[in-house]
């Protein structure tokens, strides 16, 4: 397997285009969105993006929409 995005991670499918800013951005971006999140209902880590502002718990089932790319804390 090639070693091409041990450094850079999922934006090493730009290759050389964008910029660097632009690909730092976007990888903390998606590191952001692909990791698990805590749930408003349960309070368990077990939430994950199902598409764009939609996100789901996997242990108590609920659904909600949220942020596009990371669910946002809501305020009491």
């Amino acid at each position: 397997m090639s070693r091409a995005t041990r450094k850079v991670g999922s934006t090493g499918r730009f290759g050389p285009r964008y910029g660097v800013s632009v690909r730092r951005s976007i990888g903390s971006v998606e590191v952001k969105q692909r990791k698990w999140h805590d749930c408003p209902e349960c309070t368990k880590q077990r939430v994950r993006r199902v598409s764009t502002g939609i996100y789901r718990c996997r242990s108590c089932g609920l659904e909600f929409a949220s942020g596009a790319y990371y669910p946002t804390p809501v305020e009491k």
